[in-house]
């Protein structure tokens, strides 16, 4: 049986596929984390109301915290991704693909950032990151604040708003970057 070399082109297709499934693995997880924040927002809330108890709305910042920040780590491997295929698998493809230069491989990975829109899904984007992970748990420290008698709650409670402020921080961080 003879033997079957491996090209170079191969090996980057097959680079190309791997890396492009963990992206699509990435993309579902990370779009899931919004509804799970709902979920969990919703779920808390419902208890804090039925039980009358505000203090239970503590448990939403470290959680939104949590979850955003699994959000925003899984946003930026998918850019990562998305730039190591325009930078570097792309040109290697295309120099192998037509030697003169010329050809573009990949060039959805290009093409749609080019969009006029691209700005005002990304602020919008960002805005819907936002709420739901920064908004909505200082929307329930501040309801606490309102109910709260005092004690060693509420110090939990400002080392929370910290935090989410840490958060939002990163978030906005985050999408401005390129």
């Amino acid at each position: 049986m003879p033997e079957q070399d491996v090209t170079v082109g191969q090996l980057l297709l097959a680079e190309y596929q791997s890396i492009k499934d963990e992206q699509k693995a990435r993309i579902g997880f990370r779009d899931n984390l919004l509804y799970v924040t709902l979920g969990v927002v919703a779920a808390v809330i419902a208890a804090a109301a039925q039980a009358e108890r505000a203090s239970m709305l503590l448990a939403l910042p470290p959680v939104c915290v949590v979850l955003g920040w699994t959000y925003l780590v899984n946003d930026q491997k998918i850019s990562a991704i998305g730039a190591y295929v325009r930078d570097e698998l792309a040109p290697r493809l295309a120099a192998l693909a037509q030697p003169g230069g010329g050809f573009q491989a990949f060039g959805w990975e290009t093409a749609h950032r080019g969009d006029r829109r691209r700005r005002s899904r990304k602020a919008t984007q960002t805005a819907v990151d936002l709420t739901a992970f920064c908004v909505v748990p200082l929307a329930a420290l501040a309801v606490f604040w309102a109910d709260a008698p005092g004690g060693p709650l509420v110090a939990v409670s400002a080392l929370e708003a910290l935090t989410v402020a840490g958060l939002a921080w990163q978030v906005v961080r985050y999408a401005k970057a390129p």
